[in-house]
């Protein structure tokens, strides 16, 4: 099923994000969390996109393996990020002719050790050209791009990187999933923008369960999204306790999700970093999937 079809008709979708791990061991670790989140009914189940391509090759291959061994539509992480738009079109090839129906448009990060973004000779500059070329090229294809209720971290404004999105969504982006939040108040003023610009795709929201202080701290100060105090200071409290950080993480994001549902969001997009655990307990607690037949 395409992007464009899981929220039609005001259908729930629950989707959920992993990477391309880097040894054999990690892999059977990901299948065995894909068997246990499979029973939940993802819409979908995502996977990254490394820096510089650097698993674009193992992108597509988790995919089919999604597709094919736990029967769920796979979307595909795309970046601009090191090559020409001849490149861009022959993995786009190579993806459909894998199967792969759902792509996720991203300009990406810039590598390790570079201070920002630069373009390829010959590539693309932003991701809303990629969203053009594939639809160009791909019309077929489901496409969702990004969005950040707070702000790019390279943006140099909150209304230049909402502009940005704008143009992502008019060239013909399917859905918007944001970047992992935790105050709920600036994802609902993130979508009434959009849908105060006559933009009537669904935005959804972006959630990332706290299971390890230390780590959420590293992949904030990355994105740019703010931990409320309150959930800080509750996390700094118990830094030398990892369970009980776990503990706090998930009933937070539990509490999160309720509220997001309870007004009207089109689904969740969990980042489970490889892991299922945070997200069954999420899952069992919100009563998704397994109960309800979301």
């Amino acid at each position: 099923m395409r992007i464009r079809d899981i929220y039609a008709g005001g259908r729930f979708g629950l989707s959920i994000e992993i990477f391309p791990p880097k040894t054999p061991e990690g892999d059977e670790s990901l299948r065995q969390t894909l068997r246990e989140l499979t029973p939940f009914q993802p819409a979908f189940v995502s996977c990254t996109y490394g820096a510089m391509g650097t698993t674009s090759k193992r992108t597509v291959e988790w995919c089919q393996e999604i597709q094919n061994n736990c029967g769920l539509p796979a979307t595909a992480h795309f970046t601009c990020v090191g090559s020409t738009r001849e490149q861009l079109v022959e993995w786009l090839q190579y993806a459909w002719s894998a199967g792969i129906r759902n792509i996720m448009a991203l300009r990406g990060d810039a590598p390790v050790g570079q201070a920002e973004f630069k373009m390829t000779e010959g590539g693309l500059k932003h991701a809303n050209e990629l969203v053009a070329l594939i639809r160009e090229r791909f019309p077929e294809m489901g496409i969702g791009v990004a969005g950040y209720p707070e702000k790019h971290p390279e943006a140099p404004s909150f209304d230049i990187d909402f502009q940005n999105l704008v143009r992502k969504i008019k060239t013909g982006a399917d859905a918007v999933f944001t970047q992992l939040f935790f105050d709920n108040a600036n994802f609902f003023r993130f979508r009434d923008l959009i849908s105060r610009e006559q933009l009537s795709v669904p935005v959804v929201p972006g959630i990332m369960p706290i299971t390890e202080f230390a780590r959420i701290q590293r992949i904030t100060a990355m994105c740019g999204a703010v931990i409320p105090p309150s959930l800080a200071s509750r996390l700094e409290v118990v830094k030398d306790d990892k369970l009980a950080q776990y503990e706090i993480g998930v009933e937070f994001a539990i509490a999160q999700c309720r509220e997001l549902i309870d007004q009207g969001v089109p689904g969740i997009h969990l980042y489970c970093l490889n892991k299922s655990q945070a997200c069954q307990r999420i899952l069992e607690a919100l009563g998704l999937g397994l109960s309800t037949g979301t």
